[in-house]
């Protein structure tokens, strides 16, 4: 393991701040193929993605359209084929400059970027 943490950490969230909650919602729920797992409070849906980890979709108009997701996935071709099974375009999957890297991003109705990574994670 690299580094220590300085604390116990459980659980860490991502925060994707919208404009337009509904839409946004209706979006990912197309994107991960369900309904949100919780939703605690107006204004705010919530997807388990890993043990302790979670995706929340959050109603702040001023912050709407500047987060950038990055999933890291073991099959970025087949998350293109899930979600265009869903109606959604992830446009074409790329491999990065200086290889070891495929990806395929989207921008949510927000303007959010979602991207799925293969090859993130890996053992070094």
């Amino acid at each position: 393991m690299k580094g220590v943490p300085i604390v116990a950490i459980r659980t860490v969230y991502a925060v994707i701040p919208v404009a337009d909650f509904e839409a946004a919602r209706a979006w990912y729920e197309r994107l991960w193929g369900r309904p949100a797992d919780r939703e605690p409070m107006s204004g705010l849906a919530e997807w388990e993605v890993i043990e302790g980890g979670a995706i929340q979709l959050l109603l702040e108009p001023d912050r709407a359209g500047a987060a950038m997701l990055t999933l890291g996935v073991d099959d970025v071709a087949g998350e293109v084929r899930l979600a265009a099974e869903r109606g959604l375009d992830l446009g074409t999957v790329q491999d990065t400059p200086g290889g070891g890297f495929r990806i395929a991003a989207v921008n949510d109705p927000a303007g959010n970027v979602v991207t799925f990574a293969q090859g993130i994670g890996r053992p070094a």
